[in-house]
């Protein structure tokens, strides 16, 4: 029985052993040289420092030459290891992925320069790269200027061949990137003050302070209340856990206001308002207080586990803070370049496969191909019937015909005749049973 592609050994089953490589070769042996070598320094400069006699200072660096320069040529060998084993990972990475144009006739983004800078200013700021993005706005904005420059010293016949005469109109391609990039730029500060105070929040929870969150979260009240969003709640509910487990856990102050004692005066002053959506939860962590002695054998102790607490909290924060500003909780030019990286090998590989058989899809713009995407970047996007124009619902959800071509299932019962259908966009035919629904 023949072997499917399913079964060809990956091309990235040959870069394992390289990335294995680079690693072991890392800097650490470097490292551990050059502080040998500032050792033995320090070492001798302690020796002669009280010592007087010329000669035995000379003889004590002569005796230092030898050792330097053999762990200078140690470090030297070290970085040729790390070298040696980067340049072998490009090449083995260079025989995996083999550069190939892409199945496409053009450059579908090639036209939307403006929405790509904008998407990378973003990026960066998300990122907190604030100093990168602002030498990327101002080097972007420096080409788009030298850009509008040239065309505006071009002949006007030049420009008329071109079909660029109106690029210094009010309407023109030039100024309109200017804008963009101008409006990116007006943005970009503001996001950038946001995104910076996203951060310092973000290093407070890395070391167990909740304060500032909590701060931040009270002051957002009413908009994270219309968001639907209990980050307020799960942010005091952890800091009565974190002051529950005492000044042994949480490092804080040994007072009045730190373990048993404490969480029940935090919860007194700050659970009240939290009634009406979150008493049971109130309601169970004040109990927890009578299984305080043996809390871990309780029926509470999952809710005073805060191994991965903190992160998920940081996560929800990071959610909210960027649903406030509009935005979603991750970077979508990470979204759209994991996406791609995940999805264009497979694609690749259908395409040519397509080509070698003659069967090549010839509907423009759509391909009878699944993205195999992971369930975190499957979202719920809206498909509408490209026979009635509508938009699907489950009463009336896309049926996938037999051809891969999809419509919703009213217009496949329309077209069909005696449980028969004849596609609307070619020329397959089919039986109304084969059509299977999609799930969105």
């Amino acid at each position: 029985m023949a072997g499917t592609d399913d079964d060809a050994p990956s091309p990235f089953t040959s870069l394992y052993p390289e990335i294995a490589r680079m690693k072991r070769s890392n800097l650490r042996a470097a490292i551990d040289d050059i502080d040998k070598i500032i050792q033995s320094l320090e070492h001798t400069r302690a020796q002669v420092a009280g010592e007087g006699d010329a000669n035995w200072i000379g003889m004590s660096m002569m005796n230092l030459q030898k050792p330097v320069k053999e762990g200078l040529e140690s470090v030297n060998n070290d970085l040729k290891e790390v070298t040696k084993a980067q340049k072998s990972f490009g090449k083995a990475l260079d025989r995996a992925l083999p550069q190939r144009e892409l199945p496409m006739e053009a450059d579908a983004m090639a036209s939307h320069e403006p929405l790509i800078s904008r998407a990378i200013i973003m990026h960066l700021l998300r990122e907190g790269r604030f100093n990168v993005a602002s030498t990327f706005l101002e080097e972007n904005q420096q080409a788009n200027s030298l850009r509008t420059e040239r065309a505006a010293l071009q002949p006007s016949s030049q420009l008329d061949m071109d079909g660029d005469d109106d690029m210094n109109g009010e309407g023109e391609e030039g100024g309109d990137i200017e804008r963009d990039i101008l409006d990116v730029k007006i943005h970009s500060a503001d996001l950038q003050a946001q995104f910076a105070e996203m951060y310092q929040i973000l290093s407070e929870l890395k070391n167990k302070n909740l304060l500032p969150a909590i701060q931040w979260a009270y002051d957002n009240s009413d908009r994270l209340g219309q968001k639907g969003s209990n980050l307020e709640f799960e942010l005091n509910k952890l800091q009565f856990v974190w002051l529950f487990k005492g000044p042994g856990v949480n490092g804080l102050p040994d007072d009045d206001s730190n373990g048993q004692q404490g969480a029940m005066q935090y919860a007194r002053q700050n659970f009240a308002r939290f009634q009406r959506r979150h008493l049971k939860e109130i309601q169970q962590l004040c109990c927890a207080m009578v299984y305080a002695p043996n809390i871990e054998q309780s029926p509470y102790r999952q809710i005073f586990e805060t191994d991965s607490t903190f992160e998920e909290v940081a996560g929800c924060f990071t959610r909210d803070f960027c649903s406030l500003l509009g935005l979603s909780a991750e970077s979508p030019l990470y979204v759209a370049v994991t996406a791609g990286s995940i999805a264009l090998p497979r694609l690749i590989k259908y395409t040519t496969y397509t080509r070698e058989k003659r069967t090549e899809w010839t509907t423009e713009n759509e391909l009878a191909f699944e993205t195999p995407l992971p369930s975190s970047m499957i979202y719920h996007p809206i498909f509408v019937c490209p026979v009635s124009k509508e938009q699907t619902t489950e009463q009336n959800p896309p049926m996938m015909l037999t051809c891969g071509h999809a419509i919703c299932r009213d217009s496949l019962h329309n077209i069909a005749k005696n449980s028969r259908y004849k596609c609307p966009y070619c020329p397959t035919e089919g039986h109304v049973k084969d059509a299977v629904k999609i799930t969105l």
